[in-house]
Order: structure tokens, then sequence, then C-alpha cells
């Protein structure tokens, strides 16, 4: 494992495709500083305002976006010039190969989250928020995005190995994640959505919840359910995979 660690990472430094991690933060941090987040009715829960905010365009289509930019491109290069074969020919299994490309996008996520936080007290420094931090809203929200995302990545991967097009995969979530504008107000829809699921879990709980029931425990049961029915169709898919 320690060595197809050592591959990928090797694959993501010849590239500049990691630099996308820095883009929506970035956005988040700008719209933290706007006027959008002023609420002088909310002077004494700052920080989950803002939090609450920065989620919006964080969560809502970036983060959906970049799982499946970085599931596509993690599979790239096997795609081209018979790089399955050439892997798979290897001592390495199936199983180690693709559960290890999943872990690469699941650290790319994760350190997506940890720069969306970084960015959150670059604002709350700025704006002057005070220094009671609240540590466990924060911590819950984006840890709660980051497993949201699994999901995702696991359904990703498995279309990413199927289609050797790195635009198809990328196609696909373009597709699922735009309706989240509009499912985002649906109560009936949205707590099912997968695509949705990073910012429902990533709204502070004190933030109006936009129709959806935000970290309840039927949520973290739509996550986990649809996490184990897309790794297991895709490791499936791939361990029976013609090369």
């Amino acid at each position: 494992m320690g060595k197809l660690f050592h591959s990928e990472f090797l694959k993501l430094r010849k590239s500049s495709i990691w630099l996308l991690i820095f883009v929506s933060p970035i956005l988040s941090l700008l719209l933290g500083l706007s006027e959008l987040n002023k609420f002088p009715d909310l002077e004494r829960e700052q920080w989950i305002s803002a939090l609450g905010i920065m989620t919006i365009s964080h969560a809502v289509l970036f983060l959906p976006l970049l799982t499946g930019v970085f599931s596509g491109f993690i599979c790239r290069y096997e795609h081209v010039g018979g790089g399955w074969k050439q892997l798979l020919s290897l001592p390495v299994s199936r199983c180690n190969v693709y559960f290890m490309k999943i872990i690469i996008v699941s650290l790319l996520i994760a350190l997506t989250q940890l720069l969306f936080i970084t960015g959150l007290f670059i604002v709350g420094y700025v704006n002057g928020y005070p220094t009671d931090i609240p540590w466990s809203v924060i911590t819950t929200s984006v840890l709660g995005g980051w497993i949201a995302c699994l999901p995702l990545i696991s359904l990703q991967m498995f279309v990413s190995v199927a289609w050797s097009s790195f635009a198809a995969p990328f196609a696909v979530n373009v597709i699922f994640t735009i309706p989240n504008i509009l499912i985002i107000n649906s109560e009936k829809f949205s707590p099912f959505y997968p695509w949705l699921q990073p910012f429902l879990l990533m709204t502070p709980n004190s933030v109006e919840s936009f129709g959806a029931f935000s970290g309840s425990a039927a949520q973290f049961v739509v996550v986990f359910g649809s996490l184990m029915l897309f790794l297991g169709s895709g490791f499936w898919y791939f361990s029976r995979k013609e090369i």
C-alpha cells in the first residue's frame, strides 16, 4: 500500500490538478469577507453565521464537483496507453489499487476542508470575531461535509474506472450537482439526494436548515447506506473488469 500511495502521489506532484483544492476555500473566504456576511442581529453567533454563509458556495457546488474532478484525474493515467494492464501486471491486488485511489481522493477533499477552516479563521480575524470560537460546531460541520463526500467519491471512482474519458465522469457529476440549487429547498427530496449531503451536513444546526433535516440520525443512515452501495458496486465491477 505504501508503494501504491507513493506512485499516486508522484502522479499528483507532476500535475497541477491538486491546486484545485485552493479554489473553493478562496471563493468561500471572499464570500465570508463580503457584505453578505453582515448580520447585526447575530453578533453573538458571528462564527456560526460566517460558517453558514461560506458553506453555501463551498458545499452546494464546488465540493461535490471536486469529487468528480479528482476521481477522474486519479484514473486518467491508467486509461492511457494500457496503463491498467501495466499497473495490474505488478504484484499488487486490485483491492489495494482501487481503495488507494479512493483514499487519495478522500485526502484531497480533506485538505480542501482544512483550507476552508483556515479561510473561516481569516474571516474571523479580519472582522474581529470574539476569541470564544465554537470549536464543536466548526469541527462537526467540516467533518460532516467530508464524510458526506465519501459516497460521491465512491460513485465517481466507479464511473471513472468504467469510462476511459476524463470528461464523461465530470459531465455526469455536473449534471447531478447543478440540481442542488433547486432541490435544496425541498423537504421531501433534499435529505436523500447524495450530491446535496455535503451542504446539509456542513450547515450549522443553529442556522436555518433550508427545508431539510440537518445532521439527524436518518441522514447519516442515508450517507452511510449510499456509501456502502456505491463502494461495494464499484469494487465489484473493478474486481471483475476485463483489462
